[in-house]
């Protein structure tokens, strides 16, 4: 009777975790849905991960409106190793549980957007460091090469243009 008390309350743990961590990503904007999801495309693409990892939560974000559809965006949020190993159909949708005993993986993003969609150029950030291995000099660097990614307003604007 106990075990079956234990069971129920530990798949009930794990359903609320599930829930409340795609929640949070549910609650991103659109625009940072984009960033997470590059960043997810390419940890999982690397050849040393064999579990998928799922985005797990915020940590700083920060946005600024530039004007005419503009936008420059910097996330810094954590990956989290789930259950699924690589290759699993439909990861990112399917209910993979996260896993404890791997450590989470840091990223920042950078990236300018038009209209909502993610600009080429300047070419996005993408920085991911497993949690115990980021520094703070690594965090001073991203924070460095984002704030230089000429994002300036100096270009030339709309109302430059001669008609």
């Amino acid at each position: 009777m106990a075990l079956l008390l234990y069971v129920v309350l530990f798949g009930a743990g794990v359903l609320l975790t599930f829930t409340e961590v795609q929640g949070s990503f549910s609650k991103l904007s659109d625009t940072n849905k984009k960033g997470v999801e590059q960043a997810l495309q390419q940890v999982n693409a690397h050849e040393g991960i064999q579990h998928y990892f799922l985005f797990f939560k915020t940590i700083q974000q920060s946005q600024i409106e530039a004007g005419f559809g503009v936008t420059y965006i910097y996330h810094n949020f954590y990956l989290k190793a789930t259950k699924c190993k690589k290759g699993t159909e439909n990861a990112d949708t399917a209910k993979c549980a996260f896993r404890n005993d791997r450590p989470l993986i840091d990223c920042a993003i950078c990236y300018k957007t038009y209209a909502g969609e993610i600009e080429a150029e300047p070419k996005p950030y993408v920085n991911c460091v497993h949690k115990p291995a980021l520094t703070e000099d690594m965090k001073t660097t991203r924070m460095d090469h984002c704030n230089k990614m000429g994002y300036g307003s100096g270009s030339p604007t709309l109302l430059a243009t001669k008609s």
